[in-house]
């Protein structure tokens, strides 16, 4: 079963849902324990209307412009939106971030640490934040060495930035479960409780793995033009 808006547009909410339930139950977990982020990057607001008018709360932007263009006028009509930012974040955005956003999941280098903290003290708005890791260590990706997170993180409990948990995204093409599962054994090493990982075609490994958050844009949007 899936929400339908009009007989002409079909939403696979429910589908996902359906699909996060059965990957929860076959790990012996609920589904209501993990946040299913849709990943709103490059959609209009007329493309996420209907997913919030079927119910849905929680997305996600790789972009501090691209939200700040849609956003206000979103949560203005609806109310209880929560927003994450999911991309990379430069130092000088940081400001913005915090106004914008109500989770963080790119924590990735000193510099955005010393900028974030700044910038929640200016504000007195504290949000929560996940350390990106580059958990396939590949040369192209944000994200910090896995060696280097126990620093970054002690370096975020100074500047007062409540870091929740950890953040991937495993490199393409690879079986993703083993870089999930070195992904939740440093989480736990570090006593981290959060797991930002799972994207539309792995959050059903994600989940049996123990993610707490996975963030899905073409399985409930379609695939990008």
């Amino acid at each position: 079963m899936s929400d339908i808006q009009d007989e002409n547009t079909y939403i696979p909410l429910n589908d996902v849902r359906q699909a996060m339930d059965k990957a929860a139950k076959l790990a012996g977990r609920e589904s209501g324990d993990i946040t299913l982020i849709a990943i709103s990057k490059t959609r209009a607001a007329d493309e996420i209307r209907p997913l919030i008018e079927a119910g849905h709360r929680v997305f996600g932007e790789n972009r501090v412009q691209e939200a700040a263009e849609k956003w206000p006028q979103l949560r203005a009509q609806y109310a209880g939106l929560e927003l994450h930012m999911v991309g990379q974040l430069q130092s000088n955005k940081a400001d913005d971030a915090v106004a914008l956003f109500d989770a963080i999941h790119s924590l990735d280098r000193p510099s955005l640490v010393k900028a974030l903290g700044k910038a929640m003290r200016k504000a007195e708005r504290t949000i929560p934040c996940f350390i990106q890791v580059n958990i396939g260590e590949e040369e192209q990706k944000g994200g910090c060495a896995i060696a280097d997170v126990p620093d970054l993180l002690a370096l975020a409990e100074e500047q007062g930035i409540p870091v929740t948990g950890l953040m991937c995204v495993p490199p393409l093409g690879l079986e993703p479960s083993p870089y999930f599962a070195l992904l939740a054994k440093k989480a736990d090493e570090l006593g981290l409780k959060a797991l930002s990982m799972g994207m539309s075609g792995d959050y059903e490994a994600a989940i049996k793995i123990g993610a707490t958050h996975i963030r899905v844009g073409s399985a409930l949007f379609g695939i990008r033009d």
